[in-house]
């Protein structure tokens, strides 16, 4: 389970984060900030030891450092993000990684985000999507071994594989319903997310407790049945920028 977690602060220049669809309310960079204090406040009452990156004005989206990076047995691949307009957000998450990790740097025309990303059992599930192309994807399984990465198309209007799945534990994963089939992760355990909770879907699994978004009663109580501690953050503020809860952080052990 994590022992580090790398965040980045907010930007003033937040509301003009890229979005798939206008939200109905511009972001509230302050409120956005108090939510994503509240976030941190997880890892650190679960004691894990947190590295902070300085936002960057140029970067908007900044704060969604998970797309950067995909770190796996003490390696970080460092990714170029699909969205040309972030991929300069990688090269200080690199020299963040750089004490703790061995970094592999992606190279054009190879594009990926990390939260196409993701490690459940011993397989490392990708999704190829409009930010993750096959160049990104090679370059995946030739740094952590092609036998381990398993792809997936994803549906039409998923923007990230971990916008419907993410690990719970070792053996164990959120999906939400009507979103990828189940033989896609056979060998695990599915917690079902119900299709109008999708959004739950994306959780941070520590070994305290599972960071949820909160007012999504119904995956509360079905990751509370599968035996673990729930903690409820609040999420509005970066959703309206497409976000979530795992690309806030980059989390790894030693």
């Amino acid at each position: 389970m994590p022992e580090r977690v790398l965040v980045r602060e907010i930007p003033d220049s937040f509301p003009r984060a890229l979005s798939m669809h206008a939200p109905s309310s511009a972001i509230d960079v302050a409120l956005a900030r108090q939510q994503h204090a509240a976030y941190r406040h997880v890892f650190t009452a679960a004691g894990v030891q947190e590295i902070v990156v300085r936002a960057d004005e140029e970067c908007p989206d900044c704060v969604f450092v998970e797309d950067t990076a995909v770190i796996v047995d003490g390696i970080a691949l460092i990714t170029r993000p699909g969205a040309p307009s972030r991929q300069p957000e990688s090269g200080p998450i690199a020299a963040a990684l750089a004490p703790y990790l061995d970094l592999v740097h992606m190279q054009a025309p190879a594009t990926l985000d990390g939260g196409d990303v993701m490690c459940a059992g011993s397989r490392i599930y990708v999704g190829r999507s409009a930010r993750t192309n096959g160049e990104g994807i090679a370059t995946l399984a030739h740094t952590f071994g092609r036998d381990r990465v398993v792809a997936i198309d994803l549906p039409p209007g998923v923007l990230h594989l971990k916008c419907v799945v993410s690990p719970l534990d070792d053996g164990a994963i959120l999906l939400a319903d009507d979103s990828l089939a189940h033989e896609l992760f056979a060998g695990l355990e599915i917690v079902r997310v119900p299709r109008e909770e999708t959004y739950a879907a994306n959780a941070v699994a520590l070994l305290a407790c599972v960071i949820v978004a909160e007012e999504y009663p119904r995956t509360i109580a079905a990751i509370d049945a599968a035996g673990h501690s729930v903690w409820p953050v609040p999420t509005s503020e970066v959703r309206k920028a497409d976000g979530s809860l795992t690309c806030q952080s980059l989390r790894w052990s030693d």
